[in-house]
């Protein structure tokens, strides 16, 4: 009769190790699934958001390393000049060392030769309207409501890559993201109905989202403004490179 009571009872604290030990392993899978989906999903909103930027870094730099150049076409069907002699490794990716880059809208675009930017620009765009302005930074870059178009000799104001959020920043087409690479005398084009407008780099500066007096700033000269988030990828700082129009 003993012997059966202890059997019962090994029996059942057995049965009660096993329990506690089936439970320990559930509880702990459960934790490490919850752990693998917060790491992946993290993993993923940051490519998400870094992604353009880093692939316009990269982009920038093989450019830099081949010594691509960038011509403006002011009429389709220029002649591309004789490119310089290839290197091995340019010759094995088949990198193209002079390109020429055509307005993508004659009536109102941009072109920045030195980060290969070229982009349609939407009019008056409203700055103050963040889904409007939003929708418009998908396709192109927004020329903010009320400031002037190229030829009327005010200040112009365009802006690109701006987002509600940062996670959406990839959203958003990446033709600013390297407006920090410009330095004073680089080139800006901007094409107004049917019109090649040449604009020289002047400076450029850092500043809070909340600094809008750029946006109103008074010149005796044509002045154009570009702005973009910084740093690339967040929505910390505005960039905002200024450059003037040259004399014809």
């Amino acid at each position: 009769m003993k012997n059966a009571t202890r059997l019962s009872r090994k029996h059942l604290i057995r049965h009660h190790i096993h329990k506690a030990t089936s439970s320990e392993y559930f509880r702990v899978l459960v934790l490490r699934t919850i752990g693998n989906f917060l790491l992946f999903s993290s993993l993923f909103m940051i490519g998400k958001t870094l992604y353009s930027p880093v692939r316009e870094e990269i982009k920038y730099f093989i450019n830099n390393r081949f010594q691509k150049k960038y011509i403006v076409a002011e009429k389709i069907g220029i002649k591309i000049p004789e490119p310089e002699k290839k290197g091995l490794l340019a010759k094995a990716f088949n990198f193209k060392q002079i390109e020429v880059l055509t307005p993508e809208d004659p009536e109102f675009s941009i072109i920045i030769p030195k980060i290969g930017a070229n982009a349609r620009i939407f009019a008056n765009t409203n700055a103050a309207n963040e889904k409007e302005y939003l929708d418009v930074l998908e396709k192109g870059v927004a020329h903010t409501l009320g400031t002037a178009f190229p030829g009327e000799g005010g200040h112009i104001f365009l802006f690109a890559h701006s987002t509600d959020y940062f996670w959406n920043v990839g959203n958003y087409n990446a033709v600013f993201y390297l407006l920090n690479k410009l330095e004073k005398n680089e080139e800006v084009n901007l094409f107004y109905q049917g019109t090649r407008y040449v604009y020289r780099v002047i400076g450029k500066e850092i500043v809070d989202p909340s600094q809008v007096q750029y946006l109103t700033r008074k010149t005796n000269r044509e002045f154009l403004t570009l702005q973009t988030c910084w740093p690339p990828g967040t929505t910390l700082k505005r960039l905002l490179v200024f450059a003037v129009r040259v004399a014809e």
